[in-house]
């Protein structure tokens, strides 16, 4: 489940790449998930770039309250409150080993989708 979930959100990051972002090499992650020194590590391999924690477990609502906080005048800009307001709390690396089992696997995961999507038609 972990892989699957992480290989879900490397879809989502090749996706912004094709669209023009290039290459990424950090990602900052908040929320539950990130209590645990497993799933993180195997976010950062298969994304392959280093995994940032930051001091908020409410990463949807604290980055609209900052954009509120933003138009309301508190800051002059969301750069700004965001060096203010987000703090890095720890960082997990992609595990060179990891990171070339993931590469392998990740077209199996593509591949489970299209060759599912019978069944899924039938449920």
């Amino acid at each position: 489940m972990l892989e699957g979930v992480s290989f879900g959100l490397k879809d989502s990051f090749t996706l912004i790449q094709q669209a023009g972002l290039g290459e990424i090499t950090q990602v900052r992650a908040s929320g539950g998930g990130t209590k645990s020194a497993l799933w993180r590590q195997i976010l950062a391999s298969v994304i392959g770039a280093e995994l940032v924690m930051v001091n908020t477990t409410e990463g949807a609502a604290y980055g609209a309250a900052l954009l509120a906080a933003v138009g309301a005048g508190i800051w002059p800009d969301v750069q700004t409150a965001c060096k203010t307001a987000v703090k890095l709390t720890g960082s997990t690396l992609p595990d060179p080993a990891q990171v070339e089992a993931y590469r392998k696997a990740y077209p199996l995961y593509r591949d489970l989708y299209p060759a599912l999507k019978p069944s899924f038609d039938k449920i």
